[in-house]
C-alpha cells in the first residue's frame, strides 16, 4: 500500500492501532484526514523554539554541577542519555497527537485517555498539574531569594518570603492578560537570552576563580546519592507537559522535530558549559544554584538579576499551559460565553492559579530538594516513560525495529529508577530540612 493510500484510510476502530508516519511523509494539516486545531494566528517555528528553550534552561543550569557533586562523573553520561533520550520522546510525543483521525488531540491527557480510558487521562493530568504548577512554585522560591539578595542591607531587604509573594503579583499581571502560547514566546525569548548571558558569566568567573581552588575532590560515581542526582537530571529536561500547547501555537507542525531538537540540544550546550566546568572547578564547594558559589562582586550580581528575568518569563509558560488545561476542559470558550464573560471566567481561574502557586512557595523555600521532588516524581514519568508506552500503544509495537525497541526500553527503564529512588530521597531531605 503506498503512503498516499494509507494516508485515505478513513475508518479506524477505537482499539486499532496505525502505523506512524516519518516526519518527511506525515502531512499534519492534511484536509481528510486529520482536523487540525485552528493555527490562523499562528507563530513561527523560531518563535516555538524560545518557549523550549525558556521553559526548559535555567534550572538545569544553576542545579547540574550540584548534581555532578551528587553523582560523579558519571552524571555527564546520564546528561547525554537524558538529552537524547527527551529529544525522542518530545517527537514521539507530538507524533500521538494525530495518532487517532480525524481529529487532532488537544493535550497530554487526551492522548492518556485515548490510550487507557479515563483513568489514564487522570493518572496524567495530576503528572501535569504536578510539573506545571511544582515548576512555578520553584521558580517563584528562585526569585524570592534571589530578590531579597539582591536588596541586602537596604530597605528592600523584607525576607525572601514577601519577595516570593511579589514575584507571583508580576508574574500574575501576564499570565492573566495573554490567552495562548503564542503570546508568551516574545517574553521567552528574552528569558533565553537572559539563561544565555547567565551561562557565560558564571562560565568566565569560574575559571578566573580556579586559583583560589587548587586542591578540590572528584568523585566518578557516588552510588548512594546517584537517584537523586539522576531526577535533578531529569528535571532540566522536562518540557513534555507544555509540548503539545507549543506545537498547537506554530503555524507549520511539521517542523516540530527541528525545534524539539534545536531547543533540547541549545539547552544541552548551556548545561555543559555550566556542569562540567563548576564541578570540575569546585569540586565538593558547589553550591545550587551555581552562581552562588562564584566570587562576589558585579557578574555575580548580574547573573542573579538575568536568573531572575529568566524565571520570572518562564513561569507564564509553564501556568499558562496549565490553565489551557483547565479552560479545555471546563470548555471556557468565546462562542460558549462571549468575549467579555469568557475573559472574567478566564481570569478568575488563572488568578486562582497563581495562589495556589504562591501558597506553595511559601510553604516549602527549599531550592535543591523541591527541585529534586519535583523532577523525580513528575518529570521521570511525563518526559521517559508515559510518551513510550502512549505511543507503543496507539501506534503498535510489531510495526517497530528492534533498535527502537531496545532504545524504548532504555527510556523507560532510566525513568523508573529516577521516579522511584529520586522521590524517596528527595521526601528524606525535605523532611530532614523541617
Amino acid at each position: 500500500m503506498s503512503i498516499s493510500e494509507k494516508k485515505a484510510s478513513a475508518e479506524y476502530a477505537p482499539s486499532e492501532t496505525r502505523e506512524v508516519y516519518s516526519d518527511y511523509e506525515y502531512n499534519y494539516k492534511e484536509s481528510g484526514h486529520v482536523e487540525d486545531v485552528d493555527r490562523t494566528n499562528a507563530g513561527s517555528a523560531f518563535l516555538a523554539y524560545f518557549n523550549v528553550v525558556c521553559v526548559i534552561a535555567g534550572t538545569g543550569t544553576l542545579g547540574l554541577p550540584l548534581a555532578l557533586k551528587q553523582g560523579g562523573w558519571i552524571g555527564i553520561l546520564i546528561l547525554f542519555l537524558a538529552w537524547f533520550m527527551s529529544t525522542y520522546t518530545g517527537i514521539i510525543l507530538i507524533r500521538c497527537l494525530y495518532a487517532k483521525p480525524p481529529t487532532r488531540l488537544t493535550n497530554y491527557k487526551d492522548i492518556a485517555t485515548t490510550a487507557f480510558g479515563a483513568l489514564g487521562g487522570w493518572v496524567v493530568f495530576f503528572f501535569n498539574a504536578w510539573i506545571l504548577l511544582g515548576a512555578p512554585v520553584l521558580y517563584m522560591v528562585l526569585s524570592g531569594d534571589n530578590l531579597n539578595q539582591l536588596c541586602e542591607n537596604t530597605a528592600g531587604e523584607i525576607g525572601p518570603l514577601p519577595w516570593t509573594i511579589i514575584s507571583c503579583v508580576i508574574v500574575a499581571i501576564p499570565f492573566i492578560i495573554v490567552k495562548n502560547m503564542k503570546e508568551v514566546a516574545v517574553m521567552s525569548a528574552f528569558g533565553a537570552i537572559a539563561t544565555l548571558v547567565t551561562v557565560v558569566i558564571v562560565l568566565v568567573m569560574a575559571c578566573i576563580d580556579q586559583k583560589n581552588y587548587p586542591d578540590v575532590h572528584h568523585d566518578n560515581v557516588i552510588w548512594d546519592q546517584f537517584p537523586i542526582a539522576l531526577s535533578t537530571i531529569s528535571f532540566s529536561f522536562g518540557g513534555n507537559a507544555v509540548y503539545p500547547h507549543v506545537e498547537a501555537s506554530m503555524k507549520n507542525p511539521k517542523r516540530w522535530p527541528w525545534v524539539a531538537a534545536a531547543g533540547l540540544g541549545t539547552c544541552a550546550a548551556m548545561y555543559f558549559m555550566t556542569a562540567i566546568p563548576g564541578y570540575y572547578i569546585y569540586g565538593e564547594h558547589v553550591v545550587s544554584p551555581i552562581y552562588n558559589t562564584i566570587p562576589h562582586g558585579v557578574p555575580r550580581i548580574i547573573a542573579v538579576v538575568l536568573m531572575t528575568v529568566h524565571v520570572l518569563f518562564a513561569a507564564p509558560i509553564l501556568v499558562t499551559s496549565f490553565a489551557l488545561d483547565i479552560e479545555d476542559m471546563l470548555n471556557v470558550t468565546v462562542e460558549r460565553f462571549g468575549k467579555f464573560f469568557e475573559f472574567v471566567i478566564r481570569a478568575c481561574i488563572r488568578i486562582f492559579i497563581m495562589v495556589v502557586v504562591g501558597v506553595l512557595a511559601c510553604t516549602v523555600p527549599h531550592f535543591d530538594l523541591l527541585m529534586s521532588l519535583i523532577g523525580s516524581f513528575a518529570n521521570c514519568g511525563l518526559i521517559f516513560i508515559f510518551p513510550v508506552i502512549f505511543y507503543f500503544k496507539l501506534t503498535g509495537i510489531r510495526n517497530k525495529p528492534i533498535y527502537e525497541l531496545a532504545w524504548c526500553a532504555l527510556i523507560v527503564l532510566l525513568g523508573i529508577v529516577g521516579l522511584i529512588f529520586g522521590t524517596i530521597d528527595a521526601i528524606r531531605g525535605l523532611i530532614n530540612a523541617y
